[in-house]
C-alpha cells in the first residue's frame, strides 16, 4: 500500500504503508513533517512536544535508514522486538551530550517504564518508520513501546563502548516492542497528544491503553509468523532493491572461487545468530558433503553449568538466481549428516521445491538459508552495496582454508613422485 506525496496530511498510519515523497530537490520532498503533525524534517530521534507547558514530548518518531554498518537498528517481525540505538554515534561527546537528546529522552522513557510510582504515563508513544524503496520514501513500521515482556529490565536499555577514529565513546543499545495495533493510527490521537494531551488516551489504540495501565506485561507485539509452506522461487530470492545489488556481488566476487563462497556463508552463519560456534572448513578435496563443521551453542543463565553443544554441518552454494539447489545437492548434504547432528544448507539462490519437499515431508534436520535470508542478515548487520566490498576484503584475508590448499597442493605432489 502508498500514500502519495500529495495525500500525505490528514492521512493516518497503516502498519508498512510506504509514505511516498516529493520530486523536488531538497526538504520540500520530506514526508514525515508533511506526514505527522508538528513533526520536524530531519533526524532519527524526532520529538514532538506537548502544548501544555509541562516540557514532555507529546510523541516521538524513530526514523532509520537500518543501512549504518556500525549501528545495525532492526525489527524481527516474528516477535514485534525493535532494536534501536542512540543518538551518540560519534566520538566526542557523552553519553547525553548530544544535539536532539535523544539517549536523555530514552534514559527517562525507561526509568518511568521501570518505576512503580504512575511515571509510565509519561511515557511518549513511538512511532517506528523507516527509509523507503527510493529518495524521501518512508514505510511506516508501527507504533511501538519501549521494552518488552521477555526482555528483562536490565537489558532493555543497555550502554556499551565503542571504538572509532581510535576514539572511545559510549551509546545506548535500546529495545522497544511494535504493537499490535487492529486500526490505523489516527491523526486525531496524534493531534490531542499535543494539544489536548489529559484528555488524549480516549483516542488511543486499545493496544495502547492496555500498556499504560499494565506497564511492561500489557505489551502486545505485532507477531507475523512465517507459515509452514514450501516457499515458491520469488520468495526465496525476495529482496530489496539494496539486497539485491548485495547478493549480485557476492556471486560476482565468487564466481571462481567456490571455497572462497563457504568462508563467506560460515561467516553470514554467525552474523544470523551468534549461538552458532567453532566453526572450521573442512578440506576442499575431501569434504564428505559437508563444507563446515561446527556447533550451536546453548547455554543457561549462568557460567555454572556447561553449555548445550550441538553439532552441525553447513554446506555452501554460491548460485546465479536461475539455478537451483536441487535434489541431488539436498540428498547429498541429507546423507552426510550424522546421529544427533543437523545441517545448515546457504545458498545464493533458491532450493527447488521437490528438494524443499524432501526435507519438509521426512522431517529431516536441516536449516534452509537462500537468497532473501543472506540479504536479510546483510541488512540487519547493515552491510550494504556501497560497503560490502571492505567486508569482502576481511573475509579474504581470514579464510581458513589457507593451510588446506598449501597441503593439497603438496597432496598433489606427492601423488605425482
Amino acid at each position: 500500500m502508498e500514500v502519495s506525496f500529495e495525500g500525505l496530511q490528514g492521512a493516518d498510519l497503516v502498519v508498512d504503508t510506504v509514505y511516498k515523497g516529493g520530486k523536488i530537490s531538497g526538504k520540500g520532498s520530506e514526508v514525515l513533517s508533511k506526514l505527522l503533525p508538528n513533526c520536524s524534517n530531519s533526524g532519527g530521534f524526532r520529538k514532538v512536544m506537548r502544548k501544555d507547558g509541562s516540557g514532555m514530548p507529546a510523541y516521538v518518531v524513530l526514523y532509520s535508514s537500518m543501512q549504518e554498518l556500525a549501528w545495525p537498528d532492526y525489527l524481527d517481525e516474528e516477535t514485534g522486538i525493535f532494536r534501536y540505538y542512540g543518538d551518540n554515534r560519534t566520538p566526542g561527546r557523552t553519553i547525553l551530550d548530544t544535539p536532539r537528546k535523544g539517549n536523555q529522552l530514552l534514559e527517562f522513557v525507561f526509568a518511568c517504564l521501570n518505576s512503580r510510582d504512575g511515571s509510565i504515563k509519561n511515557i511518549p508513544p513511538f512511532l517506528i518508520f523507516k527509509k523507503g524503496g527510493s529518495g524521501w520514501d518512508v514505510q511506516f513500521l508501527g507504533l511501538a513501546a519501549p521494552g518488552n515482556p521477555k526482555i528483562s529490565p536490565d537489558k532493555d536499555l543497555v550502554a556499551f563502548w565503542r571504538t572509532m577514529d581510535d576514539k572511545r565513546f559510549q551509546n545506548y543499545e535500546a529495545y522497544f516492542t511494535v504493537l499490535e495495533t487492529e486500526k490505523p493510527i489516527s491523526r486525531k490521537w496524534l493531534e490531542a497528544l499535543i494539544y489536548n494531551h489529559d484528555d488524549s488516551l480516549q483516542y488511543a489504540p486499545d493496544v495502547w491503553k492496555k500498556f499504560i495501565s499494565e506497564g511492561r506485561n500489557g505489551i502486545v507485539p505485532l507477531i507475523a509468523k512465517k507459515l509452514p509452506k514450501i516457499p515458491p522461487k520469488y520468495d526465496q530470492l525476495q529482496s530489496d532493491v539494496e539486497g539485491t545489488k548485495c547478493l549480485s556481488m557476492i556471486r560476482d566476487h565468487y564466481q571462481d572461487n567456490p571455497y572462497g563462497f563457504e568462508n563467506c556463508a560460515k561467516n553470514i552463519l554467525e552474523k544470523m545468530d551468534e549461538r552458532f560456534q567453532d566453526f572450521s572448513l573442512t578440506r576442499p578435496w575431501r569434504d564428505g558433503g559437508r563444507d563446515a563443521l561446527g556447533y550451536y551453542v546453548i547455554g543457561g543463565q549462568s557460567k555454572a553449568n556447561y553449555p548445550l553443544r550441538i553439532d552441525c554441518a553447513m554446506e555452501a552454494k554460491c548460485y546465479s538466481e536461475n539455478h537451483s539447489v536441487g535434489v541431488r545437492e539436498m540428498s547429498r548434504l541429507i546423507s552426510r549428516i550424522r546421529y544427533r547432528q543437523f545441517g545448515v544448507l546457504i545458498t545464493t539462490s533458491y532450493v527447488h521445491d521437490q528438494a524443499y519437499k524432501e526435507v519438509m515431508e521426512d522431517g529431516h534436520p536441516i536449516l534452509i538459508m537462500s537468497a532473501t535470508d543472506i540479504a536479510s542478515v546483510l541488512r540487519k548487520n547493515a552491510i550494504i552495496s556501497s560497503n560490502i566490498e571492505d567486508w569482502f576484503t576481511i573475509l579474504d584475508n581470514t579464510d581458513g582454508r589457507g593451510f588446506a590448499d598449501r597441503m593439497k597442493a603438496y597432496y598433489d605432489k606427492i601423488e605425482t613422485i
